[in-house]
């Protein structure tokens, strides 16, 4: 065992430079090819081809605005000089290097492949070269009744300077040759996009020599109408461009008053952050686009040109307007919980705990439990923290009717929630004016854990229930993010809750917690400790088994611990769906580790970490991903799943099904590259995500459980 440790330090030595560890950023690219790869599958049904491919666009969006931009920030916050450090620039190019892969990718399935057979479908997006007299004609009548009236021009003088350019938002850069009105020589203009119109037009079913429907994008309206602009002006070039700014909202925290309103004045200069990324069509000319690149102080390889338009994700819409079941995934229908299914939900959970599997159950419970507690004539109070609510929520409406009932209701909101600071901002307004207890998290920290806490008076006296869950209290993403959720009574449990919240409302240091693992405080320690028991149960010859689930891993101090587990020979397999910073397979540091990558329907949310401790076989569900800001932070929770019945649920749901996969599954190799997991031979293909529809959706045989092999949880 020596030899091996020293073994391990050898490697570590070696890999100094920090090859041990695979770059992030370029981690997060290599998820938005495996997204990139379901729209190109001519097995998934074509919308769902068109979905994803939008949804690359948006993941692209926030790569460059929350990513890009915090390093480029962190650098202006440091900086003395003008020139970015030398390593900083080599990251930043090859993220650019990599993205021009995949936007090139992108555009070419769009163009040759996704076009094409939308048509074939009857779902036309029409240039302005294939529409016909008469669709023309009602473009032009378009343009001029709902565009033009709502366009402003502006040429480039120094009495109009160039205007500021709103994140992410469709604008067009024109050049022009003549005099102008005044008899000046101006020759580039600036026009902003109207945010009011739609971008997807549906063109008149009856102008069409086509079968089905027919669109044209907005972008394509302006173009063909652009000389109709400039009168008595020759319209030289132009093309359309989009510029993605830094998003992040920063106040601080320790000097202002009041965090939501500081928060409300800044939501409107999140707008104008400075710029990371520019995007040009492209026919626009070299001169053009340099001229837009010093406006907007971007470096050149931060510049991309696409080949159609500059926002693939406002092609959604078209996805959305058309229920074609054929061209879409099979509707799904979640399944109930039949114990929950009783007019006393409370006296259920006296009975056991129940585990919620989401979307292939049913959210609605979750829903029912705060419903209920609001009700309750005996529930005397509620305590809830709310992350991502989204702007329509059954479950807030029941927390401000619980206030309103006059209940002790609060609510930890945060504020910090990265673009849903906005929806938070309301609904805390809306619980406050409701008569509930608002607290806006701690300062200096995002409060990411997702608990609910319900005391009820009972005969016996105050009783507590709770929820406790791995994703937001959201009803919308319940139904596309597979997620764990528990409710119960558990007393060790409900009480560690109940001090949390105590903790995050009164800023005290929280008591010592019987289950719960809680950031910023134990829950690092907890997990490298568990991974280090592993390490020395494999050291004294018993079986060391990881086996974790999350979005992300990233803290090099939790990768250390586990490529020492891996060189005492501890199996570990990792189910990573995002960012991986591990470098598995590598001889003498982490061959004894896997990792994986599930991307299908739905998108994999859940974070569970299993031990097998010496046939304890520890699981723990968590808010928290294996990364420093979630480790150190944020306010996070793990919590234990005690029933041997409910882990074995989770064992057969939420983890071998995910390493059985060979539909939707990705191996990482050493060289950071993930490469598809296909059938061979007589295999059969095996998709998680669908067994589990199967076995837990609303048409599903009850108890029906799906084989996945050896239960490990298994009496031995």
């Amino acid at each position: 065992m020596d030899m091996k440790k020293k073994a391990t330090e050898a490697d570590l030595k070696q890999f100094s430079d920090g090859s041990a560890y695979l770059n992030r950023e370029l981690s997060l690219l290599e998820f938005n090819r495996r997204v990139l790869a379901q729209a190109e599958d001519p097995t998934v049904p074509l919308l769902e081809r068109l979905r994803f491919l939008c949804i690359v666009a948006s993941n692209l969006d926030e790569f460059f605005e929350v990513r890009v931009a915090s390093l480029l920030a962190t650098y202006q916050i440091d900086r003395n000089d003008s020139e970015l450090p030398e390593t900083l620039a080599a990251d930043l190019e090859r993220a650019s290097v990599e993205c021009r892969h995949l936007i090139a990718r992108q555009y070419a399935l769009f163009n040759h492949e996704i076009l094409p057979q939308l048509s074939d479908q009857g779902i036309h997006l029409l240039h302005r070269s294939e529409r016909n007299p008469a669709q023309r004609a009602w473009v032009k009548q378009y343009f001029d009744r709902e565009v033009r009236p709502l366009l402003t021009p502006i040429g480039l003088d120094p009495a109009h300077p160039f205007p500021r350019v709103i994140n992410k938002s469709l604008n067009f850069i024109v050049e022009l040759s003549g005099k102008d009105a005044f008899g000046r020589g101006s020759g580039i203009a600036i026009m902003k996009a109207p945010r009011v119109l739609p971008r997807v037009i549906r063109l008149p079913d009856d102008l069409s020599d086509k079968p089905g429907s027919s669109y044209c994008l907005l972008s394509s309206v302006i173009q063909s109408h652009m000389a109709d602009l400039f009168t008595g002006r020759e319209v030289v070039s132009y093309s359309q461009f989009r510029v993605t700014r830094n998003s992040d909202l920063w106040v601080d925290e320790e000097e202002v008053k009041n965090l939501r309103q500081a928060l409300q004045s800044e939501l409107h200069g999140r707008q104008y952050g400075f710029a990371v990324r520019l995007e040009v069509g492209r026919s626009c000319p070299a001169h053009l686009a340099d001229f837009l690149l010093n406006q907007f102080d971007i470096d050149r390889s931060r510049l991309f040109t696409v080949d159609g338009p500059v926002n693939l994700g406002r092609l959604l819409e078209i996805v959305n307007l058309h229920d074609q079941p054929d061209l879409k995934f099979p509707s799904y229908v979640s399944g109930y919980p039949g114990k929950l299914s009783g007019a006393d939900m409370f006296a259920a959970l006296r009975k056991q705990d129940a585990l919620l599997h989401h979307p292939f159950e049913s959210f609605q419970p979750v829903i029912n439990f705060i419903q209920c507690a609001a009700a309750d004539p005996n529930v005397v109070a509620i305590k809830q923290t709310i992350y991502r609510a989204g702007s329509n929520s059954e479950l807030v409406e029941a927390l401000i009717t619980a206030a309103e009932r006059g209940k002790e209701v609060t609510v930890i909101v945060e504020l910090m929630a990265r673009f849903d600071e906005e929806a938070n901002i309301n609904w805390a307004e809306k619980l406050e004016k409701a008569g509930a207890q608002v607290v806006y998290g701690v300062v200096g920290l995002k409060t990411h854990a997702k608990m609910a806490l319900v005391l009820r008076r009972e005969p016996s006296g105050l009783r507590r229930y709770a929820h406790l869950g791995t994703g937001n209290y959201n009803p919308t993403t319940a139904r596309f993010y597979t997620d764990f959720g528990l409710l119960t009574s558990d007393e060790d449990l409900t009480s560690d809750v109940n001090e949390v919240f105590i903790h995050l409302t009164s800023m005290t240091r929280p008591k010592q917690l019987a289950s719960i693992w809680l950031a910023p405080f134990s829950l690092h320690k907890e997990i490298v400790r568990a991974i280090r028991n592993e390490t020395e149960l494999a050291k004294q010859g018993k079986p060391g088994r990881i086996i974790a689930k999350m979005n992300s891993l990233t803290d090099e101090s939790v990768i250390k611990a586990l490529y020492d587990a891996s060189c005492a020979g501890v199996k570990i397999d990792l189910i990573i769906r995002g960012a991986c910073a591990l470098r598995p397979g590598v001889e003498g540091l982490s061959e004894n580790i896997k990792v994986r990558s599930i991307v299908g329907r739905f998108l994999e949310h859940t974070r569970i970490y299993y031990f097998r401790n010496d046939l304890k076989h520890d699981t723990y569900l968590s808010s928290a991903d294996w990364m420093n800001r979630n480790l150190f932070r944020r306010v996070e929770v793990a919590f234990p799943i005690r029933a041997p019945l409910l882990k074995r649920r989770i064992m057969r749901e939420g983890l071998l099904p995910y390493l059985k996969d060979n539909v939707n599954a990705w191996e990482l190799g050493s060289d950071g590259r993930y490469r598809r997991r296909r059938p061979r031979g007589k295999q059969v293909g095996f998709s998680a995500q669908q067994a589990l529809m199967d076995m837990l959706g609303a048409e599903s045989a009850p108890n029906k459980e799906i084989d996945n092999g050896t239960d490990p949880l298994a009496p031995r």
